[in-house]
């Protein structure tokens, strides 16, 4: 901007240099040119006052030549100018500066012929006499009517014009120097007004450039730059909100992405992948930093997945397929690919969504095994009990012992049947968060006291002794009931499953400042090692025959799973085979 301001100054100091110069030549021209005529009106005046006093003679050519001769030098006197008589035939008569018998004739002098041809005659030449630039200026005298006049000429010499046009130069050059320096001082004042703004502008426009749509440009005049000015502004408001606006779009998109369940992978018609989120990498086991950009043949993934994406950017249709996946981990996906088309335009690539379903599938799995499981374990005591039904009706209820025994049997297998439907119906509403807890501060060692002493008669029967150390001064908040039954659940487990003479042990103890543990431990059978991670699933049974002999559901475990979770706490699970297990549940104090 300081080159286009100096260029711009210099442009200016040059035209109005050029246009000094030109009306100083034309000053000076025009003035030495009225110079030159008010001088020769002036000469014209002054013979025509000499022709009206001055009396002409006749007679010797000698003789006439010291009259008028001294009769112009008489003149030059008056005038200040060389005064010269010449005769009609061209003949000098008289000269105040020359001898006039020496003089060349003057018929074909420019000013004579002039003279004699308009009535006046000027010239400007060098004088052939004087050797140096003079102006002549010539006038007709009629002497004798009908006959050619005489002729009376003035010359002065041009050195005394030119002095003072040298003199009038020098002062025109002075003031136009004067002139020259203000009006260089006016257009830098110009040049920097206008500059200015357009740097300050120019400056505002970078920024704007850059991404800085804050940057505005200060008006403080309102003419075209000003308007210029406010142009700007109002496109850098417009720009301001235009990309606010999509600031905001891009980081609702962005936030979208990112928190979707599904995977997002976008794929262009010529097969870069341009677009992952979050969950996409989390399925693929790729960073988006690695394959965007990149083609999507060049991600190292299975055979299946490359050949929908191929056949997806070919067939331009939408595809859905089911694939298992074993890298990062083994999952099962719905992948759908769906083409895109912008605003109904030209195809620009496809859409892959990748959802993993393995949950799902587990879940529907785990379903039917369930709808199984209770189809089965109801089958079992209603088909007891209408076998043995049918065989009193056949008559053995009129065997007394065999009736009697018979209906005990029903009667434990109707209680066994009301015991699973009522733990179905409890572990539906747990699941399904129907439950309604009511917390409060439970003190856990009489709590505990009273859960094991409610246990002691089961242990006696099986001659099992049960333990407990308990941390003193503990609280927790909980649902008393349902905590109870947690307890109480897991002490039935370890009796039922700890051989006569076996020890039952509670331990609690607290876990920093937020948490308690509740461990217990049984010295009973065990469970093997591929069955602990599916001893809290619905209606698993480690050993199925001494399950049922012992009267279990199979439900327990995932009923106290569940309370424990709704609880906000965690239940884990540690066994040996023919040492005994421990169960060790962790709650937050509070809730």
């Amino acid at each position: 901007m300081n080159s286009f301001r100096t260029r711009l100054t210099l442009i200016m100091i040059a035209m109005i240099a050029l246009s000094v110069s030109t009306a100083g030549l034309f000053m000076a021209k025009t003035f030495k040119e009225n110079h030159i005529d008010a001088l020769e009106d002036n000469m014209v005046r002054e013979m025509q006052i000499i022709s009206a006093r001055m009396e002409w003679k006749a007679g010797e050519l000698s003789s006439l030549y010291d009259h008028y001769t001294n009769e112009a030098k008489e003149l030059k006197r008056y005038t200040g100018a060389r005064v010269t008589f010449i005769r009609n035939d061209g003949v000098v008569l008289g000269d105040s500066d020359w001898d006039p018998s020496q003089m060349d004739n003057h018929l074909d002098r420019a000013e004579v012929k002039e003279a004699l041809e308009i009535g006046t005659g000027r010239a400007i030449r060098e004088s052939d006499t004087a050797n140096q630039n003079m102006i002549y200026v010539a006038i007709p005298v009629e002497i004798i009517p009908d006959q050619t006049p005489n002729i009376i000429r003035l010359a002065m010499s041009l050195n005394e014009v030119d002095q003072s046009i040298r003199n009038l130069t020098m002062v025109l050059v002075l003031g136009l120097l004067a002139l020259f320096l203000v009006a260089a001082i006016i257009s830098y004042r110009i040049a920097l007004s206008m500059t200015l703004p357009l740097e300050q502008i120019t400056k505002v426009a970078k920024r704007i450039k850059n991404m800085d749509y804050r940057a505005r440009v200060k008006v403080t005049k309102q003419d075209e730059i000003g308007e210029l000015g406010n142009a700007i502004n109002a496109m850098a408001d417009s720009l301001q909100v235009q990309m606010t606006r999509i600031q905001q779009n891009e980081n609702q998109l962005e936030s979208v992405l990112d928190n979707m369940i599904n995977g997002i992978v976008m794929i262009d018609k010529n097969g870069k992948i341009v677009l992952m989120n979050r969950r996409a990498e989390e399925v693929l086991g790729f960073s988006a930093r690695e394959l965007v950009g990149r083609h999507f043949a060049e991600a190292k993934q299975q055979y299946e997945l490359s050949q929908m994406i191929q056949e997806g950017l070919k067939n331009k249709e939408h595809l859905r397929e089911e694939i298992t996946f074993y890298f990062p981990e083994e999952r099962l996906l719905e992948l759908n690919l769906v083409p895109i088309h912008p605003d109904g335009n030209e195809f620009s690539g496809v859409l892959l969504v990748l959802q993993d379903v393995s949950a799902i599938r587990r879940l529907e799995r785990m379903r039917s095994e369930f709808v199984a499981n209770v189809s089965h374990e109801l089958k079992t005591p209603i088909t007891a009990v209408k076998g043995f039904a049918e065989t009193l009706l056949g008559g053995a209820v009129n065997d007394e012992e065999t009736a009697r025994s018979f209906l005990q049997i029903i009667y434990d297998e109707s209680d066994r049947l009301n015991r699973l439907i009522g733990d179905i119906l409890e572990l539906s509403k747990i699941e399904s968060r129907r439950v309604p807890l009511s917390f409060s501060p439970v003190e856990v060692d009489s709590f505990i006291s009273k859960s094991v002493k409610l246990m002691e008669s089961e242990a006696s029967r099986k001659n099992i002794e049960l333990s407990m150390n308990i941390e003193q001064g503990l609280y927790v908040e909980a649902d008393e009931d349902r905590l109870r039954q947690i307890v109480m659940n897991l002490l039935s487990n370890g009796i039922n499953y700890t051989p006569d003479g076996g020890r039952v042990s509670v331990k609690v103890e607290g876990v920093g400042d937020d948490h308690i543990r509740i461990s217990i431990s049984d010295s009973g059978i065990g469970i093997p090692k591929k069955d602990l991670p599916r001893i809290f699933e619905r209606f698993y049974r480690v050993d199925k025959a001494r399950s049922r002999s012992s009267g279990g559901t199979g439900l327990g475990l995932s009923i106290v799973k569940h309370l424990v979770e709704l609880h906000k706490g965690t239940i884990s699970v540690t066994s040996s085979l023919g040492v005994g297990s421990t169960f060790i549940i962790e709650l937050p104090v509070l809730q």
